[in-house]
């Protein structure tokens, strides 16, 4: 599959058939997400790959939106290390660019995966804190909920020229 036809076909997918993910597969979605673009190389993404059963349904208590949890066999929680004194600001960007690989690279590999936001919602992050015992300089950006698809990859055209201008706003 090239990479047009994967950013294209790519779609949150909400329903899994429960298949575990191989060691070696999971290991290179963290390897396409390590590849994101990242401000001054510092790479601030810190990852916690998510496979024990009762991690995973304890999830929706604190994220509602990740109920389709409850089904899939992985999910990978994104976070960024805010520590870099010259570029930690820039954590929230270099870690939705390495999401973004990781979800690509999911569904090259034929894997539905879901994109699960936590950063900007206190409440949410003081719970996924809390159920992952992240430290006070780890952050938590999104949880990536990944599992084999058990509904078919679609297509929709969201080109939108109306939100598109050249040049200057006006």
């Amino acid at each position: 599959m090239d990479a047009l036809e994967v950013i294209f076909t790519r779609r949150s997918i909400r329903k899994f058939t429960g298949e575990p993910v191989a060691p070696e597969t999971i290991k290179t979605l963290l390897e396409a997400a390590m590849s994101a673009p990242t401000a001054a190389g510092v790479q601030p993404w810190r990852f916690i790959v998510v496979t024990d059963r009762a991690m995973l349904d304890a999830v929706p208590a604190v994220q509602p939106s990740a109920s389709m949890i409850l089904d899939a066999p992985l999910a990978i929680l994104v976070c960024g290390d805010t520590t870099s004194e010259t570029y930690g600001s820039y954590w929230v960007q270099d870690c939705s660019a390495a999401m973004q690989n990781l979800l690509l690279a999911a569904r090259a590999l034929g894997l539905g995966s879901c994109w699960c936001g936590i950063h900007s919602r206190p409440q949410r992050e003081e719970g996924i804190r809390k159920l992952f015992k992240l430290p006070p300089e780890i952050s938590p950006l999104g949880l990536a909920v990944i599992g084999h698809p058990a509904v078919p990859f679609t297509t929709k055209d969201r080109y939108d020229e109306a939100k598109i201008r050249h040049n200057v706003w006006s």
